[in-house]
């Protein structure tokens, strides 16, 4: 894929492109060149908050007793 360098120095990700490695307003990138002089870019990872909503919520809260006992278990609740 190609694209033009503005005359402010940016670029436009193909669409294509960001839709297949899930790019989406506000992601950050990390450029750098590697040791043979080649422009890399990576998706600079979010945080803790980005998380949030991953995972569904469990059926039911435990208790404290609950989760000690699970832990003494070493995890198999």
């Amino acid at each position: 894929m190609t694209t033009t360098i503005t005359s402010k120095g940016q670029v436009t990700i193909p669409a294509g492109l960001r839709e297949a490695i899930g790019l989406h307003e506000g992601d950050k990138l990390d450029f750098h060149l590697d040791a043979e002089g080649r422009l890399m870019v990576e998706v600079v990872g979010g945080t803790l908050a980005d998380l949030k909503g991953l995972l569904p919520k469990p059926p039911r809260s435990l208790s404290i007793a609950e989760m000690d006992e699970a832990i003494g278990q070493g995890g198999e609740a």
